[in-house]
């Protein structure tokens, strides 16, 4: 694990491999271990770094810190101009995806970004943002509830001991998961060390109560660079039927940048639920991008 000093902040990355760099985002409550059954297939023809965002992971976790998916991109910009210092190819999960999509659109002036990657992307960093679902806004009232019992620390503090629990980790893991032989105890204590650690809830209810941030249909008409999309079609956070997977399903049919594939029977994180069908779409795709400039 390495070291990088962002606005005063630790933040963890790994380095693995040679050859065009790529950078790999976890999603909310995952970390860099999440990319376990990846890193090294992608890093038989890249050098491929994975990050902790700020808040998650073994990343500093700074006290009653607003986390927001514009200062997750910023952290991703300046990582790509800092550390990397070569153009990048983003790939995300989840709140990832988006925070990667955020970064190529406020990248595309520079030139930083190669090509984009996601992996059932979210429409916000909380549910808030999807308002076009009817299963969401039936919940709307449910979300709101929850925001306002998240604000009393008591409340908060209960929910959290009892959302970490190993036993409510793997139910819920197992939930989002279609291959439930992934769920194993590796991936539980990928979750969960860093729940345990100093900050942690502190993060959690900042990100379920903050703002949810730009959505994808804004930003996706100011990135210029190649952009796949992997999705599974059993993810019951972000369903293809839903708002935010048609908007992608349909998107290749007028952006001739982007590549869509349906993954049958994969959960909400592809790359850990089926490595082997993400590799399969995920690896030519690197190797056909342009070249570097």
């Amino acid at each position: 694990m390495r070291e990088w000093k962002w606005r005063g902040y630790s933040i963890a990355y790994t380095v693995h491999g040679s050859g065009p760099p790529v950078l790999l985002v976890h999603g909310f409550g995952a970390s860099i271990g999440h990319w376990r059954r990846n890193i090294g297939v992608l890093a038989e023809s890249n050098t491929v770094y994975a990050i902790d965002l700020l808040g998650l992971g073994a990343s500093d976790k700074p006290f009653k810190f607003l986390y927001t998916m514009e200062t997750w991109a910023e952290q991703l910009v300046d990582f790509v101009k800092e550390v990397v210092g070569k153009q990048t190819v983003l790939v995300g999960n989840s709140i990832g995806s988006l925070a990667c999509l955020i970064a190529s659109a406020e990248a595309a002036p520079l030139n930083l970004v190669r090509g984009t990657v996601l992996l059932n992307c979210a429409g916000g960093m909380n549910n808030k943002a999807v308002t076009d679902d009817w299963r969401l806004k039936l919940a709307l009232p449910l979300l709101w509830l929850i925001d306002f019992l998240l604000q009393q620390p008591s409340i908060a503090g209960r929910l959290f001991d009892r959302v970490k629990s190993k036993d409510n980790l793997k139910t819920v893991l197992q939930s989002v998961y279609s291959n439930k032989e992934a769920v194993d105890d590796e991936l539980v204590e990928v979750i969960l060390k860093p729940a345990e650690t100093e900050g942690a809830l502190d993060a959690f209810v900042s990100i379920i109560t903050g703002p949810p941030g730009p959505k994808p249909q804004t930003l996706i008409p100011v990135i210029e660079n190649p952009i796949l999309v992997l999705w599974g079609d059993e993810d019951p956070f972000t369903p293809i039927d839903g708002p935010v997977g048609k908007y992608f399903r349909a998107l290749p049919e007028t952006n001739p940048q982007v590549q869509l594939f349906l993954l049958e029977n994969v959960g909400h994180c592809p790359h850990d639920d089926r490595p082997d069908l993400v590799h399969e779409k995920l690896v030519p795709w690197l190797a056909q991008l342009p070249a570097l400039t």
